[in-house]
């Protein structure tokens, strides 16, 4: 296992309800579970978390209120956009920003993208994105 240089650990209130939305709605695999089973390391496709169950004393430095993401957005790249919202449909999750197509332009190229954005059970916001490749601005 080769883990990236950046690895956001996010607390949680529910390390059940975390992994059930992460690995069975989106698609995460839990690649590492402490002891306690209050934390898990998963990973999607090259991106990796690290989910904390809200219970270390050691950690806690304020109270949380929901939601925990503000001012955090997660970027996250996927093969398949489509069928993670249909599997985000199919577990009644809505979308905070519904799937859309986007070309950005940097000098005489636009680069494309498919994205969405919803919200996990505890409010922090994932942005999945699909690469559509590049194309030249025809002048």
């Amino acid at each position: 296992m080769t883990y990236n240089r950046l690895i956001p650990e996010i607390t949680v209130t529910s390390i059940k309800e975390s992994l059930s939305f992460y690995c069975d709605v989106l698609g995460f695999e839990k690649t590492y579970e402490g002891e306690d089973k209050d934390f898990s390391f998963i990973s999607f496709y090259g991106s990796q978390l690290l989910l904390q169950e809200n219970s270390n004393e050691a950690w806690k430095k304020y109270e949380l209120e929901y939601p925990f993401g503000r001012g955090v957005n997660f970027s996250i790249e996927t093969d398949d956009i489509d069928k993670l919202v249909s599997n985000l449909e199919k577990a009644n999750i809505s979308l905070l920003c519904p799937l859309e197509e986007r070309w950005y332009k940097k000098d005489d190229m636009e680069h494309g993208e498919k994205h969405f954005i919803v919200m996990d059970p505890d409010g922090y916001i994932l942005r999945f994105m699909q690469d559509l490749g590049q194309k030249t601005i025809k002048i």
